[in-house]
């Protein structure tokens, strides 16, 4: 799991392959990655928007960003959390992901939350020792 903390934003990302949903044969390769973002500050805060930096084996960036996640705009009162989880295609066997949540104060004060870089790891990758 990755995890950090932004402005008591605690963001936890967990990522797995989707070995039934993946065609290596025809270079398609597939993640679900479980979000868990906590609210351990004093104010209540709503996420408004996503942008997702997602790189390839190959170095290519595809940027996604959008309102909400899944659908929502999670509002998290001091201690409260929000779980949800997503997908990523990609064409090579390894990737890694990062990103930032737009963040709202109840009194409308808007600022980023850091999502951690994670990897995206399939076992059709070639292993190289350094």
């Amino acid at each position: 799991m990755y995890s950090e903390i932004t402005r008591s934003i605690k963001v936890t990302v967990k990522p797995f392959y989707l070995e039934d949903q993946s065609s290596p044969t025809e270079n398609h390769y597939v993640w679900a990655y479980q979000v868990r973002i906590e609210n351990t500050g004093g104010e209540t805060v709503q996420l408004r928007r996503r942008h997702w930096r997602i790189t390839d084996g190959m170095g290519r960036l595809q940027e996604v960003r959008g309102p909400g996640v899944v659908g929502e705009q999670p509002v998290l009162a001091p201690g409260e959390t929000f779980e949800y989880t997503s997908g990523t295609p990609l064409t090579t066997p390894s990737g890694i992901m990062m990103g930032t949540y737009e963040m709202e104060t109840h009194g409308g004060e808007s600022f980023e939350v850091a999502i951690p870089a994670f990897s995206l790891d399939s076992p059709h990758q070639a292993i190289r020792l350094n």
